[in-house]
C-alpha cells in the first residue's frame, strides 16, 4: 500500500545524506519533496499542511547532534511525526464485556462481512469463542456469506431464518451468546451503496440499546480521500472507536491511512489484507511508519514467526540439522509452515533491505515462489523411502523422479545437490553455535550497510 511513498521517502532521506548541516536550505527542498510524495500518496490537503508545520517546526528546533548526520536528524523527526499521524500509540480492542459486543460498520463493498470472520478467526487463535450475528436482513447474500465463512474458520453464526426484524435478531443473538459462553460476539450490521437517514437510524437504534464495547468502521482502502470523507460521516453520527482498513496488500497509495485518523480522531485498530481468510493484523503506528520509511517491520515478523512455527518441531529440526539428518520430508514441513507467513512478498516487506522497491520484491518473490513450487513438485514425487532417506536416490532414481515431476535431469540433480550443501551448511552452523555459546568463538563485527541512516533512537 505504501511502496511507492515509502520509495519516494527514501530517496528523498538518501539526497539529504550528502549534506554535511541541516540547514534551512536543504531542510526546505527536502520538505518540498516530501510534501509531493504525501500529496502524490493521496494524502489528504489539510493532513499534508499539517504534517509539513510540525516537521518543519521540529527540525528548525533540532539541535546538530555530534556523530548523526542531517539525513538521520530527518528520518528521525519524519519518523516521529508520521508516528503521530498514524495515532502515536497502539489501541487494543475492547473486550471488557460480559460478552464484549463488536458493532462491524460500513458501505457494502468495503469488506465489511469478510473482516468480520477475520476478526472472529483471530478471536479464536487467541483462546476465545466468538460467535457472529447476521444481521445484514437486507441481503439475503450477506447472511449465506458470513454462514459459508463461520464454516470456513469454525466459528458459529446466529441467524434467523426470514426474519427482518434487526433488533429481534440482535437480541436472541445476544442472548445465545449469554446462555452458551460465547465472548466476544460481532454484529455484521447491514451495508448501504450510500450513507442515508434509514440506515443510520437502524444503526443508532442498535448503538444505543445494546451499548456495544467497540464501533468499528470498515474502510477499504482502494477508496482514497472518499474513505476519507466515509469514515467523518459515520463518526459524526455514531462516533465509532476505531477503524480497519481492508485491502491494504492492493495498489492503493496509502493516502486515506494517513489522513483518516487525523480528520476523525478515532484509532486505525486492524488492518486487513485481501479476500483470503486469515486473522486481521493488528495495527501499530511506530511499526507502519518504520514500512513507510523502509525500515522493515522485524517486531511484527517475530510476532508472525511464534504464531506459525510450533515449538516441538522447531527443536526437533535443530536436532536434526547438528547430526545432518535433515529430510526432504522436514523440508516440506518447514515449507508448510512458511505458507502461513503469507507471500514471500510480504515477508520481505518485513525485512530492513535497503533498497529493495516494490518492483524488487515482486521479482524476488516470483522468483521464489517459482522455485518452492518446482522443489515441492520434485518432493511429490519421491517414494517415502527417499524422502527420509536422500542418500539412496541413485541414478536410475532420479530419471525416475525427473520423468515424475517433469523436470529435466539436470535440474533434479542441482536439487538434490542444493539439499545436500544445505545440510553441511546447517550442521556447520549449528557447530559454530555451539562454540559461540561456550565462549569459544569470536564473531566478527558486521559491516555497516551502505546508503543506509542509522536510526539514532533511544
Amino acid at each position: 500500500m505504501f511502496d511507492n511513498l515509502s520509495e519516494r521517502l527514501t530517496e528523498i532521506i538518501r539526497k539529504t545524506s550528502g549534506n554535511d548541516k541541516l540547514t534551512e536550505d536543504n531542510m526546505q527542498d527536502a520538505l518540498r519533496e516530501v510534501r509531493r510524495a504525501l500529496l502524490e500518496a493521496d494524502v489528504n490537503l489539510t493532513v499534508v499542511k499539517s504534517f509539513i508545520s510540525k516537521v518543519r517546526e521540529r527540525a528548525e528546533g533540532e539541535k546538530v547532534v555530534q556523530g548523526v548526520n542531517p539525513s538521520q536528524q530527518l528520518v528521525k523527526i519524519v519518523h516521529d511525526e508520521l508516528t503521530e499521524l498514524l495515532g502515536k500509540e497502539d489501541h487494543p480492542i475492547d473486550l471488557s464485556g460480559q460478552p464484549s459486543l463488536i458493532m462491524m460498520l460500513g458501505l457494502q463493498g468495503s469488506g465489511k462481512t469478510t473482516s468480520c470472520a477475520k476478526l472472529a478467526m483471530k478471536f479464536k487463535k487467541d483462546g476465545r469463542k466468538p460467535l457472529m450475528i447476521a444481521a445484514d436482513v437486507y441481503r439475503p447474500a450477506a447472511i449465506t456469506q458470513l454462514k459459508t465463512l463461520g464454516q470456513q474458520i469454525g466459528v458459529d453464526v446466529f441467524t434467523i431464518d426470514d426474519c427482518k426484524d434487526v433488533q429481534r435478531v440482535v437480541r436472541e443473538g445476544i442472548d445465545k451468546a449469554k446462555n452458551e459462553s460465547y465472548n466476544p460476539v460481532l454484529i455484521d450490521t447491514a451495508g448501504r451503496l450510500q450513507i442515508d437517514t434509514e440506515m443510520m437510524a437502524e444503526l443508532l437504534i442498535l448503538d444505543k440499546v445494546y451499548n456495544p464495547q467497540e464501533k468499528l468502521l470498515v474502510i477499504d482502502a482502494m477508496t482514497g480521500q472518499e474513505a476519507v470523507n466515509v469514515a467523518r460521516d459515520f463518526n459524526a453520527q455514531l462516533e465509532i472507536t476505531g477503524t480497519i482498513l481492508t485491502k491494504t496488500d492492493g495498489d492503493a497509495r496509502g493516502g486515506a491511512a494517513l489522513s483518516v485518523v487525523h480528520q476523525t480522531g478515532k484509532p486505525i485498530k486492524f488492518l486487513g489484507k485481501g479476500e483470503k481468510i486469515e486473522p486481521l493484523e493488528e495495527f501499530h503506528p511506530s511499526r507502519l511508519a518504520d514500512r513507510i520509511l523502509g525500515m522493515g517491520d522485524i517486531v511484527s515478523l517475530v510476532e508472525k514467526a511464534q504464531e506459525v512455527f510450533d515449538e516441538k518441531q522447531a527443536k526437533e529440526f535443530e536436532v536434526k540439522m547438528k547430526k545432518a539428518e535433515f529430510t526432504f520430508n522436514d523440508f516440506l514441513k518447514i515449507q508448510k509452515q512458511m505458507k502461513m507467513f503469507g507471500s514471500i512478498e510480504n515477508l520481505l516487506g518485513m525485512l530492513p533491505i535497503p533498497g529493495l522497491n516494490k518492483e524488487n520484491r515482486e521479482t524476488i518473490a516470483q522468483e521464489g515462489e517459482k522455485q518452492l513450487k518446482k522443489v515441492e513438485t520434485f518432493i511429490n514425487s519421491m517414494t517415502p523411502e527417499e524422502r527420509d532417506n536422500p542418500e539412496i536416490i541413485n541414478t536410475s532414481r532420479k530419471r525416475r523422479l525427473a520423468a515424475g515431476s517433469g523436470l529435466p535431469i539436470h535440474e533434479v540433480n542441482l536439487i538434490i545437490s542444493q539439499f545436500e550443501q544445505m545440510r553441511k551448511m546447517m550442521k556447520g552452523l549449528s557447530g559454530l553455535q555451539e562454540k559461540a555459546k561456550k565462549g569459544k568463538l569470536k564473531m566478527p563485527k558486521m559491516p555497516n550497510m551502505p546508503n543506509f541512516p542509522q536510526m539514532p533512537f533511544k
